[in-house]
């Protein structure tokens, strides 16, 4: 099995996950050596149809930090990259260290 990599949308163009959320699990993430990739903002991706997201779908073991996993989905397939059953942690409902907790699981 591949090594678990993990994306982080910081959501830099909404107000919808609190602030001190995102700003406290990108702590933690860079805290614990998590294999993490950032992003600024994954809606934007999306609108852009931006490869990237191909190439995050494409990933053996991702595992997403953003919003609503409905949301997520829907982003990656509008950009024409469908996603599989990656685990994905929702900032918006989610506190932090319930989500370093579930990502880092089995590390």
């Amino acid at each position: 099995m591949s090594e678990k990599k993990i994306l982080y949308c910081h959501c830099a163009y909404s107000r919808a996950v609190p602030k001190e959320t995102k700003m406290e699990v990108l702590r933690k993430l860079s805290d614990c050596g998590a294999n993490f990739e950032a992003v600024p903002d994954i809606c934007k991706l999306s609108a852009e149809k931006s490869p990237l997201l191909k190439k995050f779908a494409a990933e053996e073991n991702l595992q997403i930090i953003a919003c609503y996993p409905r949301a997520v989905k829907w982003l990656f397939t509008s950009a024409d990259a469908s996603l599989g059953e990656q685990k994905i942690c929702n900032m918006r409902a989610q506190q932090a260290q319930e989500i370093i907790d579930q990502v880092m699981e089995n590390k």
